[in-house]
Parts: structure tokens; sequence; C-alpha cells
């Protein structure tokens, strides 16, 4: 299937998580395409062995894309914190448990944050220096051999807290203070989350990466992300 033709261009995001394929169908609603999930083809998972976010998110994209015969977008993202040289990083889903595999059940992946969150507190006990930024890379390919993939960077930045607070959002929310507010992500309405998350941001570069390289045409924007 071409990238654009007559008809709607379908582009397969590189995840079987339907709440990431929502919170996506929204951040590029801008566009006039389809976006279909990888699972819709029983693609599996990729392996994610590199150690930057824009290696994994590529592999990601080229794995779908070969699967699927369809152009392909792909995420990766984490949480870098300075004292940490960057760490949890492209681990920070399994920062507590590197060696180690979750269920993405609720309850396990609840436990799982906990985990993280915890260990990332033990990891920072002592240390003063608490700056750290959310990071997101978006790799777009239009077919699994794209040697001009589209590469698209978001970041949110703030401080890592000395307790967790408010009951909002997942992972390192709780934890992720907001400059100039004192507010954790996780205590602020998920509408204004959405709109100054790292994926958020790396999104809005992708749009314009697609409309000018891929030549996907624009829609009007209806509804918000919730």
């Amino acid at each position: 299937m071409k990238v654009v033709a007559g008809d709607q261009p379908r582009l397969v995001l590189a995840t079987g998580n339907a709440g990431k394929w929502r919170e996506f169908q929204v951040l590029l609603q801008g566009l006039d395409l389809d976006l279909a999930l990888q699972s819709d083809w029983n693609v599996s998972a990729c392996p994610e062995p590199h150690p930057t976010f824009i290696e994994n998110a590529l592999a990601k994209a080229r794995h779908a894309s070969a699967q699927t015969g369809l152009p392909a977008l792909a995420d990766d993202s984490g949480l870098c914190v300075q004292a940490l040289a960057g760490a949890p990083g492209v681990h920070s889903a399994r920062f507590a448990h590197e060696n180690g595999r979750f269920d993405s059940g609720q309850h396990s992946r609840a436990a799982q944050d906990q985990a993280n969150n915890g260990k990332l507190l033990q990891e920072l006990d002592v240390v003063a220096e608490r700056r750290a930024h959310f990071t997101c890379v978006l790799a777009a390919v239009r077919h699994a051999s794209d040697p001009e993939p589209l590469i698209a960077h978001g970041w949110l930045h703030g401080a890592i807290a000395f307790d967790a607070a408010g009951d909002g959002g997942f992972g390192y929310d709780p934890l992720f203070l907001l400059p100039d507010t004192n507010l954790t992500l996780a205590q602020i309405p998920a509408e204004q989350k959405n709109s100054i998350s790292h994926r958020a941001r790396a999104a809005q570069q992708m749009v314009q990466l697609l409309q000018v390289f891929w030549r996907i045409r624009s829609r009007p924007i209806q509804g918000s992300l919730s």
C-alpha cells in the first residue's frame, strides 16, 4: 500500500495497547489517516535491546512495517534523571526488575510502578540534585527498510519529588514535579497533562513531519484527549 493514495492512507501503530492507540488517535487527529494497531495483524512484540530511545523506536517501527507491509509509527519513552547519569532511561518500565518481566495486567502494572518509584526514591535518598525529564521519541517508516525514517522528539522537564503525591496518572507521575508549580504530574488534570506531555510534544512535531515529507493531508480537529 502506498503511504498516500486516493483513499485515506493507513499507518500502523507499533503496539498492541488499545489505550496507547486511543491516545495517538487524538494526538494525530489533525491528520487525514487511518491509524491501526499492529495487533490487528497479530504482530509479535519487538525486542528492545538498544541503549537509546531512537534505536528502540526505530526497531519497533521497522518490525511492525515488515510484519504488516504498511507504513508504521512507533514510540519509545522514559524518565531520565540527571543525578543518575540519565537512568532509568530506556529501562524506565522495568527499572526495579531490569532482568525480569512483568504481566501487563492492571494490578501487576500498578505493582511495577510502585516498585520503580520506590527504587528511584532509594537511589536519590541523599541526593540534592533532583532535575529530571521525560523523553519521547517517535519513529515513522514508509516500509521496513526505509532509509529516511521520520524521527520526532519531545521532552518534559521537571524534578523528582522527595515523596509521592497525587492519585492521577501512572508510572513516575506521582514523583515528577512540574516547574514553578510544586505539583506532580499525578496532581494535575489529565487534560492538562496530556497537553504538555513529552509524548504530546513529540506527536506535534511528527504531525508536521508527516505533512511535509509524506504529504499527509490535514483534517479538522474535533474533541480533545480526556
